[in-house]
């Protein structure tokens, strides 16, 4: 399962991998430190290429050079890039940002608790939801039992 982190902050990129670790989730992690970045990695473009596809993308919404909702919305528009599902991992609560986030066609939102026992939580709750439930392009569907 392969998931790319658009996240600037080194600290809350750390935070991810110590809860994919903890919540024992299998996962091959990206990080990039912005949308251009992002786009980069996404289309295979410089340094990137040869990189997989993701499964699943967890993106921050406050970034330098170009922020989450931009970087969500260039890739929404891209037929080849629109079907990866987008949750949005941020610190904002901001209902406008929730609005506008769902609006572009993110699959998700996510406010950053500010506890480390509820965001290591949150990161479980979120894989286990995406790799167990829900059925993903190019994988098999898993019967619940």
């Amino acid at each position: 399962f392969v998931v790319l982190l658009v996240e600037d902050e080194p600290a809350d990129a750390h935070l991810v991998k110590i809860a994919l670790r903890e919540n024992r989730l299998l996962v091959d992690l990206h990080l990039v430190g912005d949308g251009v970045e992002a786009l980069q990695f996404l289309r295979r473009q410089g340094t990137y290429q040869g990189m997989p596809r993701p499964d699943l993308i967890l993106l921050d919404l406050n970034m330098p050079r170009m922020n989450g909702h931009e970087c969500l919305a260039l890739l929404k528009q891209d037929p080849d890039l629109r079907d990866i599902p987008v949750v949005i991992l941020t610190t904002s609560g901001v209902e406008h940002d929730i609005s506008d986030s769902y609006h572009l066609g993110a699959a998700g939102f996510i406010t950053k608790p500010l506890e480390v026992a509820d965001f290591i939580k949150a990161i479980g709750d979120l894989g286990n939801y995406w790799m167990s439930v829900v059925h993903l392009p190019g994988h098999s569907a898993k019967a619940l039992t």
